[in-house]
């Protein structure tokens, strides 16, 4: 019986999710060619999509709210340049309460939309002391500790395989791009591995000690779960993180919500100029 109803679980999952696209499609009108996830504080970005339109996610059908401030709970879809994007504003996480499955649906709905590529987005702690607070980091790899992941259950093939490689879970190639983009713009792109927690408590001093003998650089209580999700459906993934706080013990501070807000404006300038120019750059490296 537990079997069976997980089965009727999975097939809904992607019935919901096919209808959520179908409603975005009927809206906006636009085949998005990228898709963005965009983190605590960096909702900005948003706003310079072109030609947009703007769904809120209590409109789309099945589609989690974001309840956590610096997450607006919006899907843009539009134009960067001439590259069609759909923009997810703000995220929706497990310490919220929900599902791994219900906060990785709307990456399964970017992939049934026509997302081939996807920028996933992030404010991190800082785990590794060569960052300064603001820095932009690519991620070049995760570790989960999370306890759980986002694919566990009977396997839905229209999504995706059983078993899936992710050793390339973050492309080198659209790293590269990133990098690149940075240089000409004066400044150097860290990388780092990113370690995911649930959260929403802050990670303790030895935790963070823990983590960085692990060979973790950043932490963060997101992004993991959707990049497997990704993965599993195929889509390529550039992962950037903002690290708008030094993680615990890292600095002899307390660590609260508004330092990560206020970093995430501070640098919004810098973060916009990469995306802009370099969302062109990935899109034509997809026709390739």
């Amino acid at each position: 019986m537990t079997q069976k109803s997980e089965l009727i679980e999975t097939e809904d999952l992607h019935a919901r999710a096919m209808a959520a696209a179908g409603y975005i499609r009927s809206v906006a009108r636009m085949q998005p060619r990228l898709g963005l996830i965009l983190g605590s504080g960096l909702g900005d970005f948003a706003e310079t999509v072109e030609d947009a339109t703007i769904l809120p996610y209590h409109e789309i059908p099945n589609f989690p709210v974001s309840t956590v401030a610096g997450h607006s709970g919006r899907l843009v879809v539009g134009k960067i340049g001439d590259i069609p994007v759909a923009v997810m504003q703000g995220r929706v996480h497990a310490y919220e309460g929900y599902s791994m499955k219900e906060v990785t649906f709307p990456t399964r709905v970017l992939g049934l939309l026509g997302v081939e590529r996807l920028i996933v987005t992030n404010a991190a702690g800082g785990i590794n002391p060569n960052y300064g607070q603001g820095a932009i980091v690519a991620i070049s790899d995760h570790i989960n500790l999370t306890g759980t992941n986002a694919v566990v259950g009977p396997n839905e093939s229209r999504f995706g395989p059983r078993f899936f490689d992710m050793t390339h879970a973050y492309s080198s190639a659209l790293r590269k791009l990133a990098s690149d983009e940075a240089t000409k713009q004066g400044w150097k792109l860290a990388e780092g591995v990113y370690v995911a927690v649930l959260g929403p408590s802050y990670e303790t001093p030895a935790e963070i000690r823990a983590f960085r003998t692990l060979g973790a650089d950043l932490v963060g209580m997101s992004t993991v779960h959707e990049v497997i999700v990704a993965r599993h459906m195929g889509i390529e993934v550039l992962g950037l993180s903002v690290v708008t706080n030094m993680a615990a013990g890292v600095l002899d501070q307390p660590i609260n919500h508004e330092e990560v807000m206020e970093t995430g404006k501070r640098i919004a300038g810098q973060f916009t100029n990469l995306l802009t120019a370099l969302i062109p750059q990935l899109a034509a490296q997809s026709q390739e």
